[in-house]
């Protein structure tokens, strides 16, 4: 699942829904414009690419991961800080972050054994193949996610982070602390986000 914005679509957006009005298409498809959030996730982005500028190999695009909303909602925004875009997909996070398994992450955690998810800055590194496949190591740049190694916490796909899920269960399963996407997802962003570019998790409200 996946949102794309960018200002070049927002006068063919406008048009578009004046002729719904007029024509209603049997199955209307959404059409996002900018709005306050996606210029806060492009802001964040910006700021930390900012202060982790090197250790990136690449800062043309980044990763939010906004833990305070709900794994039933887009909440891992890719922003590509030279088009000004946003694209904004689901993302699993730990178990030990989300005991009652609500959806809802309640705390951070850099300790081995944890099954949580932890906040700060990540960069991702090379591809590999593990038990989900087609995997991206991830190292950590910040005091609260010093761990990241030792506790292979990793970028991958897996079932249990795919769309149907919130059909079943109004919620994504969890992880041990990986960032978890959809299977169908996983390939953008594996194309877009690894090779040395920065990954951000927080609890950061942007909507």
């Amino acid at each position: 699942m996946s949102i794309v914005v960018d200002r070049r679509t927002v006068l063919a957006g406008a048009v578009a829904s004046a002729a719904a009005v007029v024509f209603p298409p049997r199955v209307a498809a959404a059409v996002y414009y900018p709005n306050e959030q996606h210029r806060r996730i492009l802001e964040v982005a910006k700021e930390q690419v900012e202060r982790h500028r090197a250790s990136l190999w690449s800062t043309d695009i980044a990763a939010i991961a906004d833990f305070a909303m709900p794994s039933s909602l887009p909440r891992f925004h890719f922003a590509n800080l030279e088009r000004g875009e946003v694209r904004s997909f689901l993302v699993s996070h730990g178990r030990g972050s989300d005991p009652e398994h609500d959806g809802f992450l309640k705390t951070f955690s850099n300790e081995v054994g944890s099954l949580a998810t932890s906040r700060g800055a990540y960069v991702t590194y090379e591809w590999y193949k593990g038990k989900y496949g087609t995997s991206v190591r991830l190292g950590g740049l910040s005091p609260d996610n010093s761990n990241v190694l030792d506790r292979a916490v990793v970028l991958h796909p897996a079932k249990y982070a795919n769309a149907d899920m919130l059909e079943r269960f109004g919620k994504l399963g969890r992880s041990d602390g990986c960032f978890a996407m959809a299977e169908a997802d996983f390939n953008y962003a594996l194309w877009q986000l690894s090779g040395g570019r920065l990954i951000y998790a927080d609890r950061l409200g942007l909507g």
